[in-house]
């Protein structure tokens, strides 16, 4: 790959299944998705040629896939791999939801995408009893800080501030941490069955922090290691709580790229599409593939010895013992 890098991803926790190599080597933003569903064991539409994964155990496959994205800063000092990534483009993880909704629909797994800031959350499956007390406004948030169990009151503050919004804002996605953690500790059945479970947050307060104070500033660097430190704490309880059997991701990002586009009306005709297969290349198999498979090649096989049998019994059957039509048409002969 080359190209210019943007950010850096980083394994905080993964269970002996999956194996990580330690190197330098860059990651397309857009494929992070296809990592974290290559590491549950699902197949992605095109081949990832990046060394930093490699083959690991297909038969013990992690139980939980947890993707942290941090807005604001190009890398974070924390334990694990790191990989810079290049071109970091905004991505999302509901091709891997969508997958183990396909998968595992009978089993409702736990899928929770979460932007505090943004106000945004995406729950399916058990989520919605699990996490149905987890705050996810701003308001809430806000109102859950000054609670007698929050962070505030162990979290050395140093030079962060309980009466300014953006320290608030950033002091809040630490404890939406906290709390699905805390939530999840109270149903940890959910974290044996065998069903995979998918979380994906989003955090920009430290970006929020960077523009108010300047990244120079002690503000700043508290907040940052503030955030490490919640980082693997949280990263540890989570592995912890799935029994040593989760990979815990996070994506820091100064910054999204996002592609210039120049919109134009032209009075001109319109040319023809391009194909959009101009080598005439077989479509991607889906999930569903060998179930239909399984069904008409069965079915063909079935139908393929019903006809030998019955082309058998016709071939050596007697037409005036075994068939009625010909001994009726005898006993006719005779009486006239």
């Amino acid at each position: 790959f080359s190209g210019v890098c943007g950010g850096e991803f980083s394994i905080l926790r993964s269970p002996q299944s999956v194996v990580f190599r330690d190197g330098s080597w860059p990651i397309p933003g857009e494929r992070i998705p296809d990592v974290a569903a290559l590491t549950m064991g699902f197949s992605v539409e095109e081949d990832l040629p990046w060394p930093g994964l490699a083959v690991g155990d297909l038969f013990h496959r992690p139980r939980a896939t947890v993707l942290v994205t941090v807005k604001g800063v190009d890398k974070l000092p924390v334990k694990g791999f790191s990989y810079p990534i290049e071109n970091a483009v905004p991505f999302s993880l509901d091709s891997v939801a969508n997958a183990i909704h396909t998968l595992f629909s009978e089993e409702t797994p736990v899928v929770l995408q979460l932007a505090p800031s943004e106000e945004r959350v995406y729950m399916v499956g058990k989520a919605n009893a699990v996490f149905e007390d987890l705050s996810v406004t701003l308001r809430q948030l806000r109102n859950r800080l000054f609670q007698d169990n929050s962070i505030l009151s162990s979290l050395p503050l140093n030079s962060l501030s309980r009466n300014n919004e953006v320290d608030l804002l950033f002091l809040s996605e630490l404890q939406v941490l906290h709390d699905i953690a805390s939530l999840l500790s109270r149903h940890k059945h959910l974290a044996k069955d065998h069903s995979p479970d998918l979380y994906s947050l989003e955090l920009s307060g430290l970006e929020e922090v960077g523009k108010r104070y300047g990244e120079d500033s002690q503000q700043f660097k508290d907040a940052s290691q503030i955030l490490v430190d919640s980082l693997q704490k949280f990263a540890d309880e989570m592995f912890n709580l799935y029994g040593g059997n989760a990979v815990v991701e996070v994506v820091a990002v100064k910054e999204f790229n996002s592609p210039l586009s120049r919109k134009t009306r032209s009075i001109l005709q319109a040319s023809q599409p391009k194909k959009e297969n101009p080598y005439n290349l077989a479509y991607p198999y889906n999930y569903d593939y060998s179930v239909i498979f399984n069904i008409v090649l069965w079915m063909m096989i079935g139908l393929a010895l019903a006809v030998i049998v019955i082309s058998y019994n016709l071939w050596n059957m007697d037409p005036g013992y075994d068939s009625i039509i010909y001994r009726m048409t005898n006993q006719k002969i005779r009486m006239d």
